[in-house]
């Protein structure tokens, strides 16, 4: 499944001498922007057939970014006037849809705020992003590329707002490339729901003779055959955990596209103890309660970076969303993280918690609350959703530390005190005991 470049790179140097001798200076100039002949492996050329979208599902470091750009080029010598570029955010939008297009296609002008790419031939791209899908209300297209779609917030609104405007030409195309993760709207799109769908899957081992080998000994030493590397490199759609307390399924279920009014509101944050390149994040997580005692998850504003960088973002987040308090965990950090934060804002009301019971015990009488029905996501949080699906009552299964939904659980733990306090009937939530321990041991 290589590519004739990668193919001509593995001969020795005579060998290679001797293959390029046949050609012409001209011939072999023209093989470094031959994308279908030279430069692309078979999995990244988009295939033939009658589809209506193609769905690149692969893993970390394929190259679904490059098969997405020059499928937009081709597209455009094939006649397509009107293109929508959907990044997860505006700065994906510019820093990689935008620069890999213009870099494969130096004829293309491009211009900023708002993005738009112009041809020579008159085809226009004009960009969106998947945290604002009412852009996407007027415009008409003839062709749309969407990038790392399972990360949007907006992932279903985004998606449905473009299929409204897929209007103009005989046959209107997508292309999808994304890392996939198990969100109601990539299943449907892989099962055909959707449209007409060609699916190509890849990992991140395929494009290995471009990867730094260092990157790859590295990423494959910590994550093969973890449930983050499956996801990540092998670009598998994984299922539910045995046990876990929370499930995608019930997730997606009570996901919403706005709160309502919220008569309290908070942000919790639970920082890493270091600060170094292998530190965890910074869990930064802002929930509200309604009149109805419903709770809301609002934003997931988790980051890495210094105790600084973790103390603005949680202030910003705070007057943002008008919050009654910053809820900090300071097991780690003690005085420190009150000090931290009110060295930036005086005023900022902080609740200090600290941790006397395991993390997954924490986590059980807030996974009740969602078995209930009582939580809603208010968008996609999928890196939170992520650890949320890997909490089982036998503890955490996922890699590295759960920061994001540690801090869901305080802030929610803030909002609905009594269901703390209070041991639920584990048998109605499909929550399991641990023999004689009463509540998971706590």
């Amino acid at each position: 499944m290589q590519s004739a470049a990668e193919r001509l790179a593995s001969l020795t140097e005579s060998e290679r001498a001797a293959a390029l001798s046949q050609l012409t200076d001209q011939e072999a100039k023209a093989l470094l922007t031959d994308w279908r002949g030279f430069l692309a492996r078979p999995e990244q050329v988009a295939p033939e057939g009658d589809w209506d979208i193609w769905c690149v599902l692969a893993g970390r470091g394929f190259g679904k970014t490059e098969s997405g750009a020059q499928w937009v080029k081709e597209q455009v010598a094939a006649g397509a006037q009107s293109i929508a570029l959907i990044a997860e955010t505006q700065k994906d939008l510019e820093e990689v849809m935008v620069a890999r297009i213009l870099k494969v296609c130096p004829e293309a002008k491009a211009r900023f705020k708002p993005v738009r790419i112009s041809w020579p031939n008159g085809a226009q791209a004009l960009g969106y992003n998947g945290t604002e899908p009412n852009q996407l209300r007027g415009p008409e297209f003839d062709t749309a590329w969407v990038d790392e779609l399972a990360k949007y917030r907006y992932a279903r609104e985004t998606w449905d707002m473009l299929q409204f405007g897929l209007r103009l030409g005989d046959h209107p195309k997508v292309c999808v490339t994304t890392t996939p993760r198990p969100t109601e709207l990539i299943k449907a799109i892989v099962a055909g729901q959707e449209g007409r769908v060609h699916v190509t899957r890849g990992s991140t081992l395929d494009n290995k003779a471009n990867l730094a080998k260092s990157f790859i000994k590295k990423v494959y030493d910590r994550y093969a055959g973890t449930r983050l590397g499956r996801q990540e490199l092998n670009a598998e759609i994984l299922g539910d955990l045995p046990g876990a307390l929370w499930s995608q399924k019930d997730i997606d279920a009570y996901r919403e596209g706005v709160a309502p009014e919220l008569e309290r509101t908070v942000v919790a944050i639970d920082p890493a103890v270091t600060n170094t390149e292998d530190s965890d994040e910074h869990g930064i997580v802002a929930c509200g309660r309604a009149s109805d005692q419903t709770g809301y998850v609002i934003e997931d504003g988790s980051i890495s970076g210094s105790p600084m960088d973790w103390a603005k973002q949680a202030i910003a987040m705070y007057h943002k969303h008008k919050a009654d308090a910053i809820v900090a965990e300071v097991n780690n950090g003690g005085d420190m993280i009150a000090h931290t934060i009110r060295a930036v804002a005086p005023n900022v009301n902080v609740i200090e918690v600290r941790a006397t019971k395991g993390k997954h015990v924490r986590a059980e009488p807030i996974a009740a609350l969602y078995a209930q029905g009582r939580v809603r996501h208010v968008g996609h949080f999928p890196e939170l959703e992520n650890q949320m699906t890997q909490f089982t009552n036998e503890g955490y299964q996922g890699e590295d530390s759960p920061d994001r939904a540690d801090s869901l659980v305080w802030a929610m733990s803030e909002l609905f005190p009594d269901m703390v306090d209070t041991v639920p009937d584990a048998s109605k939530f499909n929550i399991g005991r641990r023999g004689g321990g009463g509540w998971l041991g706590a």
